[in-house]
Order: structure tokens, then sequence, then C-alpha cells
């Protein structure tokens, strides 16, 4: 079989497909290098034949190449539209959804899982969607190197890895670090959008996201919102519906 082109090299896969995000660099003791905590993990992944053909023949429509140049979005969509970003799309199931229904805007979704990527990358072709752009790397490196200040409408971040064990909670994506950043990448009234089936974890992303001096709360209770009409209940949430699980969502506008 033909290599795979183009494609990123030694990509990390993480754990689980619905939401895989970096989380922010920490310091060592040494304060000349820096650590990148993840909130994922490498693991083997497996494609189909469809989603090495969707790598093949869609990524050059639809992907954009890892760097360090500033995204321009107007460039890369061919118009200018209001731009959401997910942040660890997993299959894509949700993206494909709002890009469908909202063909008016334009989505740019960020995976590290390859497989998760090429089954995104042919939902695009059997829906002729044309409002997607997707990048196959850390989330936090993007949003720090490429991502211009002020020029998101709307930032996803929908059930994330919610690392529970105390020890492993230094890598959960929702850090501090990482509020101030994505608020800095919002537009003026632009929204943060977050969900998760683990109530510590949401507790957690409510007391770091309220925090931040430039975010405030939409919910009038100042707590979690309802689901909105625009998140998708994907199979994911259905399953831990099924399992009892509750969900909490929450929403954060830049001031």
């Amino acid at each position: 079989m033909a290599p795979l082109q183009p494609r990123p090299a030694a990509l990390p896969t993480p754990t689980k497909t619905e939401a895989t995000q970096a989380a922010p660099e920490v310091v060592t003791a040494d304060a000349s290098h820096h650590r990148a905590i993840r909130s994922f993990v490498v693991r083997a992944g497996r494609m189909t034949v469809a989603q090495e053909r969707a790598w093949r023949e869609l990524w050059p429509t639809h992907g954009i190449e890892n760097g360090d140049s500033p995204l321009d979005f107007d460039g890369l969509f061919g118009r200018h539209a209001p731009v959401t970003l997910e942040i660890g799309f997993g299959n894509g199931e949700s993206l494909v959804a709002l890009a469908c229904a909202h063909r008016d805007r334009n989505y740019l979704g960020l995976e590290v899982h390859p497989p998760g990527v090429g089954h995104l990358l042919l939902r695009c072709e059997s829906e002729h969607i044309q409002n997607v752009r997707v990048i196959c790397d850390d989330a936090v490196q993007v949003l720090q190197r490429r991502v211009p200040d002020a020029s998101l409408d709307e930032v996803l971040l929908y059930f994330p890895d919610p690392w529970p064990k105390k020890r492993h909670q230094k890598r959960r994506i929702v850090q501090p670090a990482w509020v101030e950043l994505v608020a800095r990448k919002l537009r003026p009234g632009g929204v943060l959008r977050m969900a998760t089936d683990w109530q510590p974890y949401a507790e957690h992303m409510l007391a770091t996201a309220s925090a931040c001096t430039t975010l405030r709360n939409i919910s009038a209770t100042g707590a979690f919102v309802d689901r909105p009409d625009s998140r998708p209940v994907t199979r994911f949430e259905k399953r831990g519906q099924r399992l009892g699980h509750g969900v909490w969502d929450l929403a954060f506008a830049r001031g």
C-alpha cells in the first residue's frame, strides 16, 4: 500500500477517542527546561482502509499542516465567517453535526488520533462539508503558536479525559493557564463551552474558569448551564446516560 501523504509523523494517540487534548506546559525544577504534561497517553492506533484513503485523498482539502506560522482563517476557509474551534473531536461526531447544521460558520477541529481524523474526513466527504478544517497536533501548542489572539468566536471542549486519580489530576487540560490562554484567543463576546460526565471534574472546571477575570459565567446561577441545542448528544454521552452518568455543561463568555 502506498504511504499516506501528507501525514504528520509520530503523533501521540490518546486513551479515549471522544476528547484528546494536551495540558499546558509546566516548569521543572530547572527553569531553563520545560516539561509538557499531556492529558493523553500514547497507544497504538489502527486505521481502516477507508480512513487511510481519507488521509491520502481528503487531507489535502481539509487538513492543515503542522508548523508554527499563524493561521489565517479567512484564507484557510476562503471566506470571512465566525470560527468555532473544537478541541479533541474524537471521531468527529459532534463536529460533523455542527458543521452540517451551521454551514454559515467555519469549524476548526483539533485531534491527535489519526483514525479519528480519518473518520471525520470521510464524513466531510459523505456530507459534502466544506466548512471544516483539521489539525492533527497538540492543542495547546496550536493555541499558543498558531491561533491569533481574539480570533475565535467559540471554543468547544466536550468530555475531556477527567483523570480521576488524584496523582493524575495535573494532566487535566482545564488548568488556570489553559483557561487564560483560551480566553486570550476568544473575541470579545466569544464563548468557551465545556461538558463532562465526571462531577468532580465539572466542579474543577467551574472553579478554574470562574477564577479567570476575563471570562464571565453565562449561567444565571453562576454554576452550570443546560445542554445547549448546539451541542449534539454523541454516542459517548448516550452510553453514559444508559449507565446513569450525569452530564454537566459550562459556558463562559469573554468580556
